[in-house]
């Protein structure tokens, strides 16, 4: 009979666990600011139109016609085929982001669910990191007219990487103590926020430095979506090498009966969740406020071109601000959780979000010191809040199920997200004003604030078996 394993669970061997745990946020970001949040959505469309132009129009030079594109489509012509199914080229990421969520609402439980059974989270975290930083790296031959390839690979990468996040926030309480909880998230947040801005930056200067260089466009473009492959598969070593597995239950030894297993043992936490309605409570409350930051993230650049009239390099250098700005705001709010309470400082950070929409509405036309003054306001918050939400949901979970319970946070954080998209085409739609759809996500952050005053969250702490920290 084997000796069950010990872990070493002192300050030291803590720490060493966290320090390497930090370099998963460091290392993923890449793909998030890279590829998201800049270059692949508006790399791909082009290359959809190039498929298009090359089905619809084969006499015409393709540069010239994706130029002219708008122009030349009409109701038959400039689709192109994505499974039998005519599709606007502009539509074509729209649709493969949709279906990458999707996918993840679908597959994120199950490995929460297989990473909690089996125990093996180390093994699965660079295992899901590899093949999405592969897939990302592959980014790199979407050339001419291969929109499908790169539709393929973003949900590939894109489903990896929520698969892999789920099983690096389930660390989060093995590695540190109740007490420790904000000041690791938080810590883990800001350096995220510092590796992704760090690789953009440098991929901003090939791109608008790219004729001085030699390079094309298209090119510098498939060089720096490379580039966040590359970042995000070296810097995996760092955390696989620090963190360790821990032990659990005797379960099912081969392959395809811990999948069973896990899918059953799913099902128990779904239904036992309702044993934990503070837990649920919270959930609801992360769903609503979070839908509001992202919706406000995603629709920034919209709003600064559409209502605000302001160029692509001040978007740019907007969204680098953030990046930057983000890394000693996420410390900061961190810091002030320690002193005054995380629930305290999450609803605080609530109230900002709020002012920030309203002020929002009054921004001056062309005024860019304005827009980046509401950008350095936004970072200052934007990690902080989902950080610390993290660290406080981490509280609220029943021990050895960190897994399947952080996919459910993955999911919400997901699967939310068309509920602000929602609310924002209704207000363009009916107002035909940016302003008045901005002002609108007002009511995700007044009804998140009044949700998350609900909860109490000793009481929910104490009701999944944890320890209450001194501060909460």
């Amino acid at each position: 009979m084997t000796a069950p394993q010990v872990i070493d669970e002192t300050p030291k061997a803590r720490l060493r666990e966290q320090r390497g745990w930090y370099w998963y946020d460091w290392a993923n970001s890449a793909f998030y600011t890279t590829i998201i949040s800049v270059f692949l959505g508006p790399y791909l469309i082009p290359v959809a139109k190039a498929a298009a132009c090359g089905k619809d129009f084969p006499g015409m030079p393709v540069d010239a016609c994706v130029a002219d594109f708008d122009r030349l489509a009409t109701d038959r012509l400039g689709f192109v085929d994505v499974l039998g199914a005519d599709i606007r080229p502009a539509a074509f990421f729209g649709l493969i982001m949709t279906v990458a969520v999707l996918l993840q609402i679908v597959v994120l439980p199950v490995v929460g669910a297989l990473a909690d059974h089996t125990g093996r989270k180390k093994e699965l975290l660079g295992g899901f990191a590899y093949v999405g930083a592969i897939a990302t790296m592959c980014l790199y031959f979407v050339a001419g007219d291969r929109y499908l390839l790169g539709g393929v690979l973003f949900i590939v990468a894109n489903l990896s990487y929520g698969a892999s996040v789920v099983v690096y926030d389930s660390f989060l309480p093995q590695i540190s103590t109740p007490n420790e909880r904000d000041r690791v998230s938080s810590r883990g947040w800001a350096i995220g926020y510092l590796g992704g801005g760090l690789l953009l930056a440098l991929n901003l200067v090939l791109y608008l430095g790219r004729d001085s260089l030699g390079v094309s466009e298209g090119m510098a473009v498939r060089i720096s979506m490379m580039s966040a492959g590359l970042w995000w598969a070296i810097f995996t070593i760092i955390p696989l090498l620090a963190l360790r597995n821990r032990p659990v239950p005797a379960h099912e030894t081969t392959a395809l009966r811990s999948v069973g297993g896990s899918f059953r043992q799913l099902g128990r936490t779904v239904a036992e969740l309702r044993r934990y309605p503070r837990t649920l409570l919270f959930l609801v409350a992360y769903l609503v406020y979070n839908d509001g930051v992202q919706t406000v993230i995603g629709n920034s650049a919209a709003y600064a071109s559409e209502a605000l009239k302001l160029s692509k390099n001040v978007q740019i250098s907007t969204i680098l601000m953030v990046q930057f700005v983000a890394f000693g705001g996420a410390l900061l709010l961190g810091a002030l959780a320690r002193r005054h309470g995380t629930k305290r400082t999450i609803l605080a950070s609530l109230v900002v979000w709020t002012v920030i929409v309203v002020v929002a509405v009054f921004l001056q036309e062309g005024a860019a010191a304005q827009f980046y003054a509401m950008g350095f306001a936004i970072a200052i918050v934007l990690g902080g809040t989902q950080a610390l939400s993290r660290s406080l949901f981490s509280q609220v979970i029943p021990k050895g199920k960190e897994a399947e319970y952080f996919s459910l946070l993955q999911i919400s954080d997901k699967g939310s997200a068309f509920i602000g998209s929602l609310t924002v085409t209704l207000a363009l739609q009916f107002s035909n004003s940016y302003r008045i759809a901005i002002v609108s996500l007002v009511v995700f952050f007044v009804i998140g604030f009044g949700l998350l005053v609900a909860v109490n969250i000793p009481r929910a702490i104490r009701d999944a078996g944890n320890e209450v920290p001194e501060r909460i």
